[in-house]
């Protein structure tokens, strides 16, 4: 049973490609008051907003730095501005580069941090300031599976990922007093723009490496995120949820 809300408004960041334009679809397509943040991928965030709009869903778009604070402000007061309040906060934004660590410099380590991980404290420290005082609120933040196991060639990233996970655990237990459930995602190997520089022997491997045969695709993640947003999900808190076809079993 889907779970309609009259006033639920959803702001997924990093949303105009891959999982978090999956999370934006199908939220929008749920009932949802839904965000879709960008920043460089503006013809393909206009594209998502035409298509939802179109179809006569609550859409907005908002082009915002997340690695901004001041950006990510106007960015949260424009969706109180345009829904009264922000009920779930999905941290999608991200970027992944393969290097080895001994090649890893001080600028591809503070960019990957940056947008990574400081954009998820600066979007998660501003919607508190609405969810706390409505004392309800879910935050849904997209680690990896490589922030739980490590992914060699992606120091730097699988660092920005674990520690994603560490704050989605302390912050749950921060936060539960208020009534905010924090949660987190870690996909394993998706289908998505980021493995276009991969080998098809590379993915042919990877997919026998996983138990269900396949890779992911960004709907198996947008459904996890769904049900976490859900009232469905209200007793469930500091968890990480990692759909990636038994690659990893933890």
């Amino acid at each position: 049973m889907k779970d309609y809300r009259v006033y639920t408004s959803v702001l997924v960041t990093g949303a105009s490609r891959g999982i978090g334009r999956a999370i934006a679809t199908l939220f929008a397509e749920n009932g949802y008051n839904t965000i879709i943040n960008y920043n460089k991928s503006e013809n393909e965030a206009i594209d998502l907003y035409n298509t939802l709009k179109n179809k006569g869903l609550s859409v907005r778009l908002f082009k915002a730095d997340v690695s901004n604070r001041i950006q990510v402000n106007s960015m949260i007061n424009f969706c109180i501005g345009e829904f009264e309040r922000i009920d779930v906060l999905i941290n999608n934004a991200g970027i992944s580069k393969n290097k080895l660590f001994t090649d890893i410099s001080d600028d591809d380590w503070k960019e990957m941090m940056d947008i990574n991980l400081n954009s998820v404290f600066f979007c998660t420290q501003k919607s508190l300031q609405y969810m706390i005082e409505q004392k309800s609120g879910k935050i849904i933040n997209i680690s990896s599976i490589w922030g739980v196991v490590g992914g060699s060639c992606e120091v730097h990233y699988s660092t920005s990922k674990a520690a994603i996970i560490g704050m989605t655990k302390a912050l749950s237990k921060e936060l539960g007093p208020s009534n905010i459930q924090v949660n987190c995602i870690a996909p394993g190997v998706i289908q998505t723009d980021m493995l276009n520089n991969i080998d098809e022997d590379i993915l042919e491997s990877l997919r026998e490496e996983t138990p269900l045969m396949r890779l992911g695709n960004p709907n198996d993640i947008a459904h996890c995120a769904l049900y976490l947003a859900s009232s469905n999900s209200d007793f469930i808190t500091g968890q990480v949820i990692s759909p990636n076809g038994g690659m990893v079993i933890y």
